[in-house]
């Protein structure tokens, strides 16, 4: 196996951590989303931190500001505006507008140097996204309304933070993963300045909810951005941002697994169409298409 496959294959663990998030958020209770993701950025953030202090590694946090500042914008950016059109709009309707950034990952990535973005990539997130339309809607039509479309921006605008960081980090493959350790630390403290001015404060009932609250910090909110960035780096982009669909399909089963919703027709349609677009997506790593020089950074893809 190339470097360049494991290298997919840590990245596409945050996927599977990211189904999590459903289920655990549902075990932690009715916490505030921005007070959550001050608690759990914070959580993550100081464990990595203190983790690099112990391994005298903590000079890698020292960046430049433009590293911080793509690496914060990415991670409170995309929350940020997550948060705001989940209050400006529907959830379901806002929900399915930002699972648009596997699609925007796998298009943007057409940009990269020495990358080349081809039809089977696009085909299998758009595949995709047609299955994550099905499991967010429930099959059910949409109903769009003017009055709704601020959410529905700044539901397009998460989507498009989360891609463009995921293309840009890309980019960056000199700055070390560890350095994901401060843009966390920095997300906490953002996020709980929007929390004292825009949300009324309801912490975890009881310990299992704190339990919940830890995971969350632990893997979905925490370890999943670490192996994300360094999957982005020097893994295979467009196969990342395709099966990423399997994200809110996997966290969908889960929650029916723990008894919060039931398996319907919707949620079988939607399995079939983000696993077929996700095989799609990914022919070239499962069947080796991609040419010796397509291991490492800046890969160009072989012809079909």
């Amino acid at each position: 196996m190339t470097s360049r496959n494991v290298a997919t294959l840590v990245g596409l663990s945050a996927v599977a951590m990211w189904a999590t998030l459903g289920v655990l958020a549902a075990a932690a209770g009715p916490v505030p989303p921005f007070l959550t993701t001050a608690l759990t950025f914070g959580l993550s953030g100081t464990l990595a931190t203190l983790w690099l202090a112990a391994t005298g590694r903590l000079g890698l946090l020292l960046q430049p500001a433009k590293v911080w500042l793509i690496g914060t914008g990415g991670l409170f950016g995309f929350h940020f505006f997550y948060f705001t059109s989940l209050q400006l709009a529907p959830k379901v309707e806002a929900n399915l507008v930002n699972y648009c950034w596997p699609l925007l990952i796998v298009l943007f990535s057409g940009l990269l140097p020495g990358e080349r973005l081809r039809l089977h990539h696009v085909i299998g997130a758009a595949i995709g996204l047609c299955g994550a339309a099905a499991i967010v809607t429930g099959g059910r039509g949409l109903v769009i309304e003017a009055a709704h479309i601020p959410g529905y921006a700044a539901a397009v605008v998460s989507a498009l933070t989360w891609s463009s960081y995921s293309v840009v980090s890309r980019r960056l493959g000199a700055v070390p993963t560890e350095a994901v350790a401060g843009f966390c630390l920095a997300t906490a403290v953002l996020s709980g300045l929007c929390h004292v001015a825009l949300e009324q404060t309801v912490w975890p009932a009881g310990p299992g909810a704190w339990a919940a609250l830890v995971g969350l910090g632990l893997f979905p909110v925490g370890l999943a951005f670490f192996v994300w960035d360094y999957g982005v780096k020097r893994g295979d982009i467009q196969v990342l941002g395709a099966v990423a669909y399997l994200s809110p399909l996997t966290s969908t089963l889960l929650l029916v697994a723990a008894g919060f919703g039931s398996f319907t027709p919707a949620i079988a349609v939607g399995a079939v169409a983000i696993t077929a677009g996700a095989l799609i997506a990914s022919k070239d790593m499962l069947f080796g298409r991609r040419s010796a020089a397509g291991d490492g950074h800046g890969a160009t893809a072989t012809d079909a």
